[in-house]
């Protein structure tokens, strides 16, 4: 699963037309540069390759108030919003072995999009997943022997089953935090996305130029 569809995607959405500095600036207001490969050339590429898709759709701005060529602005289109929910539910589901932790990091940013009632469903099924992964590794090794009884190659499972444990604690604790009233999803109010306002200066910006930064 690629993180960056999700989060481009995403980002536009939550602005309803957003141009690609306001994509770009959002995400790294997110710190999305620091885990994932939200990165100013993979962001214009995804806009560009999103747009061929049908996935988003362009409208021509007049030029910006810096000048220069007029500037192109995104909305997310009925197919993109069904793929942005279908990578955001997998997201939330898939478990570690099947999954980059950008993937998953996206997820937890965007999941307020859904109802509250789902999300803690998609989160349980997440736990039994984890939990299904680690009696597989479990059948062939036994923590409680230690990661010596398969040679050093034991500390591969070692290591997969302390990530399946820690997995299923965080979820957990994350469905517990949800269950008792935590933030505010789909139905329940105006959510709070974490999107810069205009003119909004961007602490956490990386101060990259890059020749898609036309704002």
């Amino acid at each position: 699963m690629s993180a960056i569809r999700m989060l481009v995607l995403g980002a536009v959405r939550q602005h309803g037309r957003a141009h690609g500095y306001q994509v770009r600036n959002d995400l790294e207001y997110w710190g999305a540069h620091e885990w994932s490969n939200a990165k100013p050339g993979s962001i214009y590429h995804a806009l560009r390759q999103l747009t061929k898709q049908g996935l988003l759709h362009e409208h021509e701005t007049a030029p910006s108030t810096a000048g220069g060529p007029p500037r192109t602005e995104y909305e997310i289109t009925e197919k993109g919003t069904e793929e942005f929910l279908a990578l955001l539910r997998a997201a939330l589901t898939a478990v570690a072995h099947d999954q980059k932790s950008d993937a998953l990091s996206a997820a937890v940013g965007f999941m307020v999009f859904l109802p509250r009632e789902e999300v803690v469903s998609l989160l349980k099924e997440r736990v039994r997943a984890i939990e299904d992964w680690r009696h597989s590794v479990t059948e062939y090794y036994t923590p409680e022997d230690g990661p010596g009884q398969l040679g050093h190659i034991g500390e591969i499972m070692n290591l997969w089953v302390h990530s399946a444990d820690a997995g299923a604690e965080w979820t957990k604790g994350l469905i517990e935090r949800i269950e008792n009233g935590a933030y505010a999803f789909a139905g329940e109010g105006e959510p709070f996305v974490g999107v810069l306002g205009d003119g909004e200066e961007n602490p956490f910006a990386t101060g990259e130029k890059h020749s898609g930064d036309r704002r």
